[in-house]
């Protein structure tokens, strides 16, 4: 795999995301995934709590932090259906990696296939995190992959990230898809030396 695939920390403003068990209906709701592909996943991001009654955007943290693209939730992110669609909007909106108390397991497994690195903490580190963001918008935060640290500021903090999305990212193997690419041509002599039975049409 080329090296722009290995992930060892990502980078940037943040946007706390404030909120237990905020479920993947609310991050990208159920009637938006009738679109046959992702491509416009990130205006449909949060797409009701964004708006108040009016259909005017309200003051979410997405629309005062926009541009962020560190995410800092609390516990259970991401729960709920199994949707890929939600962590593809929210990456199609510019998010590159998570830190947050908890994560659902498939939520975390689509962030791994994504390449967006999903980070947790206590609610102490997470809350501290989600006022400093608030204290300074522009202040940059950091995740390091590898260390397994995230550093906001003048303070460096413990996290955890799971082992099988910390080998893929640094690795370099979580697109699966670019994975099975680079791989082609294995694939097809495995194929070609796969046994078949003739069709007696």
């Amino acid at each position: 795999m080329s090296g722009e695939n290995h992930i060892t920390e990502v980078s940037g403003t943040g946007v706390p995301i404030p909120g237990d068990d905020i479920d993947t209906d609310q991050i990208l709701p159920a009637r938006f995934m009738k679109e046959v592909t992702f491509d416009n996943m990130a205006d449909y991001l949060f797409y009701d709590a964004r708006r108040d009654d009016d259909g005017e955007f309200n003051d979410h943290p997405l629309n005062e932090f926009e541009g962020a693209n560190i995410a800092v939730v609390n516990k259970n992110f991401g729960c709920g259906s199994s949707r890929e669609h939600a962590p593809q909007a929210m990456m199609r909106w510019g998010v590159d990696g998570v830190v947050g108390e908890t994560f659902a397991e498939i939520f975390a497994d689509n962030c791994k296939s994504l390449g967006i690195p999903a980070a947790t903490a206590d609610k102490e580190t997470v809350t501290a995190l989600q006022e400093w963001i608030r204290e300074h918008p522009d202040g940059d935060v950091e995740i390091d992959v590898e260390d397994e640290t995230v550093t906001y500021g003048e303070t460096t903090v413990d996290v955890d990230i799971d082992s099988s999305m910390q080998e893929a990212l640094v690795d370099g193997i979580w697109d699966t898809t670019a994975l099975m690419y680079s791989n082609m041509s294995k694939v097809e002599a495995t194929v070609d030396g796969l046994p078949y039975v003739e069709s007696d049409e």
